[in-house]
């Protein structure tokens, strides 16, 4: 495990104790990545995941960024529940670091 890992689980950590109401900072945060698409979030993930190889292209951003967009407010709306869900996804693609998701982070920050 190293540090960027560490951080971000620390920090989904603090959003599930938070998190227990109807806002959900990490889907919050992850709709506004999808929208504006910041460059520290790609460094982070690419820290995550030990800069992990070339991906070939992907279909165009503008569609990725809908779907992804779209999940997170259904987590959203699934969040206001007393369990948040959340933090759980997050810490487990955070430990277990599957290859899809950097495949859809790479595709949200593809050029158009």
């Amino acid at each position: 495990m190293n540090s960027a890992q560490l951080k971000c689980l620390a920090v989904f950590s603090l959003f599930a104790i938070i998190g227990f109401g109807p806002v959900s900072p990490g889907c919050l945060i992850g709709m506004y990545i999808v929208l504006k698409r910041p460059s520290w979030f790609l460094q982070l993930a690419s820290h995550v995941y030990n800069n992990p190889p070339a991906l070939p292209a992907r279909p165009p951003s503008s569609h990725v960024r809908v779907k992804c967009f779209l999940s997170l407010l259904t987590l959203f709306i699934i969040d206001i529940a007393p369990v948040p869900v959340t933090p759980v996804i997050a810490f487990v693609i955070i430990l277990l670091r599957p290859l899809w998701f950097y495949r859809t982070v790479i595709a949200v920050y593809q050029a158009d």
